[in-house]
């Protein structure tokens, strides 16, 4: 059961939506860094869109994805991501094991996460966006 599983805090793993220029505009996308020095196994990541929109309360469909391995001090691109759903908490909830030991987090970005006040340069990426740690 869930309830007996130990889960260790999350450090070292961190979430980014950054935006790209490219031949058909801007597009944005979800990117996971993976800050240690050994590499994370079987990562998990589900993501989905709650709120309210245009006075109607909305969700997105959850999508589930997959990294077999990601290696130390590495990153990867998850998903392309509208940015129609900027309006809408966005959940990614990420697992991962480090050696046998299984770790859990969820990273949410709020709808006020992507304001323009909030976007920094994202060294890692050489890109714009919003970064969660």
């Amino acid at each position: 059961m869930k309830k007996d599983i130990d889960f260790h805090p999350v450090t070292g793993v961190k979430l980014a939506i950054a935006k790209q220029e490219t031949a058909n505009g801007v597009e944005w996308g979800v990117y996971i860094f993976n800050l240690n020095l050994i590499e994370l196994k079987t990562i998990m990541i589900t993501s989905k869109g709650y709120g309210i929109l245009d006075g109607e309360k909305r969700q997105t469909s959850t999508l589930r994805h997959m990294i077999e391995e990601l290696g130390p001090e590495e990153m990867a691109k998850i998903e392309p991501i509208d940015p129609a759903v900027f309006s809408l908490t966005n959940e990614f909830w990420v697992s991962y094991y480090i050696l046998d030991q299984i770790f859990d987090k969820k990273f949410i970005f709020t709808p006020g996460s992507f304001d323009p006040a909030n976007i920094q340069m994202i060294p890692e990426l050489g890109l714009e966006g919003i970064l969660h740690a």
